[in-house]
C-alpha cells in the first residue's frame, strides 16, 4: 500500500489504474478508507489499496486564511446586525464536508458583499454562535438584550438577526414579546443551505432582509425565501412564522394569516396590514420577564392522563396541542379539573397548524372550558408555549393570565383567517 501523508482538508491529486481524481481529502472513520469530496462537490470513499500514486496540491491551513475588515458605507442607510449562528452564518468544513460555524465576523461578510451595497452596517455582534436546538429562554433574552441597544441609536434604522432554522419560531415570537413599543424593524433571516453551496438561500434572504430593516415597518418579521425560486422573499409576522419543511428553501410559512409583504432585492411590496414607524414615538421598552416553568404537549391517541400528574408537579403552566378544535380523550377532564383547580394554567391550541381552536362544537371541549381552559383561537402552539412563559413571569398578571393570554399583544391572533393558496 502507498503511504499517503495527508490531513484533512488538503487537496490533493490520486492516480488509480484507471484514471486521476483531484479532490479534498476529510475525515474518515475507517483508517482503510480515504474520503474525498470532487469538484462536483459529491464524496467518494476509495479504498486505499487501490491508489497507485498520491501527492498534495496544496496544504490546507485556515489559519493562514485573511478577510478584510469592514469599511463603513456612511451614505447608506445605517442598520445593526446580530449573528447568532446556524447555517447562514456556517460553511463547509475542510475536514469532514459537513457544515461548521463561521467564527470570524469578517468572513461571514466577506461571504455577503451584496449585503454592504444595500445597508451601512454600523453596529455588529455575537452575543453567541449555537445551532438554534440548542437555544434556550436565556438565548432569547441576550438577543432581546443586544436588540434593545441597537434600537436606542437613533443612527440605526432597523436590525438584522440571523438565526437558524429550527427554532427560530420561537426566538422570532419572544422577541415579539421582549420588545414592547417597537418603533424599527427587527428582521430574523436564515438559510437552509450554507453560503458555500451553489443552491444556497443565504445571500438573497440577506439582502431581502437588509431590505426590509430599513423600512417603516415597525414589526418583529422572519424574512426568507418565498418559494424555491431565487425571486424574491416573504416577510412574515414573528408571532406567524412556522417551518414547515425540513430542507425546502421556502421552509417558513406564514400561518392563519397573509405575510406582511413581498420583499425583492431592491423593493417591497406590502401586501397585508403592519404596524408602521411613528416619528413621534420613544425608545422600544425591553420587557424579558419570563418563566421557563411552562411546557407544550402534544396529545395523541390513547396516551395515559396521569402525565399530567408530573407536569403538575414540574410547571406552573401547560400549552396542550389538542386534535381538531382543540380536543383531548374525555378521560383526560377529571386530572384537568383537579390541576387546574390547584393552580395549574392550561392552554389550547390546535395540531393541526392551521384553523383556530372552539371549544363550543364538542361536549368534551366544553366541559375543558368550564373547567378553565384557555383556547386560544388560532395562536400557534409554538408561539403560545413562549407567550404563556412570558404572561406567567410577571407576577402582577396571576390573577389574569387568560385575559392576557387572548390579548392581542404582537398580532398572535388573527382578526380574520386569511390562506394562501400555493
Amino acid at each position: 500500500m502507498v503511504e499517503l501523508n495527508f490531513h484533512a482538508g488538503d487537496y490533493v491529486r490520486l492516480r488509480l489504474a484507471l484514471e486521476e481524481l483531484d479532490g479534498q481529502v476529510l475525515e474518515s472513520p475507517d483508517s482503510n478508507i480515504l474520503l474525498l469530496k470532487l469538484k462536483s462537490g459529491y464524496n467518494i470513499g476509495i479504498n486505499k489499496e487501490n491508489i497507485l500514486a498520491g501527492r498534495v496540491l496544496k496544504k490546507y491551513n485556515e489559519e493562514e486564511i485573511q478577510f478584510p475588515k469592514r469599511e463603513e458605507r456612511k451614505e447608506l442607510p445605517s442598520i445593526g446586525l446580530i449573528i447568532t449562528g446556524g447555517t447562514i452564518a456556517s460553511k463547509a468544513s475542510q475536514s469532514t464536508g459537513g457544515v461548521k460555524p463561521i467564527t470570524n465576523v469578517n468572513e461571514f461578510l466577506a461571504y455577503y458583499p451584496e449585503l454592504l451595497n444595500i445597508v451601512n452596517i454600523k453596529k455588529l455582534e455575537v452575543p453567541f454562535m449555537i445551532f438554534s436546538e440548542n437555544m434556550g429562554s436565556e438565548h432569547w433574552v441576550k438577543i432581546a438584550e443586544c436588540a434593545k441597544k441597537m434600537l436606542d441609536d437613533n443612527e440605526i434604522k432597523g436590525i438584522i438577526i440571523s438565526h437558524g432554522t429550527d427554532t427560530l419560531g420561537y426566538s422570532a415570537a419572544a422577541l415579539s414579546f421582549f420588545l414592547r413599543n417597537l418603533n424599527k424593524p427587527v428582521v430574523f433571516t436564515y438559510a437552509q443551505r450554507s453560503i458555500d453551496r451553489a443552491s444556497s438561500d443565504a445571500s438573497l434572504n440577506l439582502q431581502c432582509a437588509a431590505r426590509m430593516a430599513i423600512s417603516d415597518c415597525a414589526e418583529v418579521v422572519v424574512v426568507g425565501h418565498a418559494s424555491s425560486n431565487d425571486d424574491f422573499c416573504y416577510a412574515i409576522r414573528g408571532t406567524k412564522a412556522r417551518k414547515l419543511h425540513s430542507s425546502r428553501r421556502d421552509a417558513f410559512k406564514s400561518v392563519n394569516a397573509k405575510p406582511i409583504a413581498k420583499v425583492w432585492k431592491d423593493r417591497i411590496e406590502f401586501i397585508s396590514d403592519y404596524k408602521k414607524i411613528d416619528g413621534n414615538k420613544n425608545n422600544v421598552e425591553l420587557d424579558i420577564n419570563h418563566t421557563d416553568k411552562v411546557a407544550l404537549l402534544k396529545f395523541y391517541p390513547g396516551q395515559d392522563p396521569s402525565i399530567l400528574d408530573y407536569y403538575a408537579l414540574k410547571y406552573k403552566g401547560i400549552v396542550i396541542e389538542g386534535c381538531g378544535l382543540g380536543q383531548v380523550n374525555e378521560n383526560w377532564l377529571s386530572k384537568l379539573k383537579k390541576h387546574i383547580k390547584n393552580g395549574l394554567v392550561v392552554c389550547m391550541a390546535s395540531q393541526t397548524i392551521f384553523g383556530k381552536v372552539s371549544p363550543y362544537v364538542y361536549s368534551t371541549a366544553r366541559e375543558l372550558e368550564r373547567a378553565g381552559v384557555i383556547y386560544l383561537e388560532d395562536m400557534l402552539a409554538e408561539t403560545a408555549f413562549v407567550k404563556l412563559g412570558w404572561v406567567l413571569g410577571h407576577y402582577g398578571w396571576k390573577t389574569k393570565v387568560k385575559e392576557k393570554m387572548l390579548e392581542n399583544v404582537s398580532g398572535e391572533l388573527s382578526k380574520r383567517m386569511e390562506f394562501e393558496s400555493e
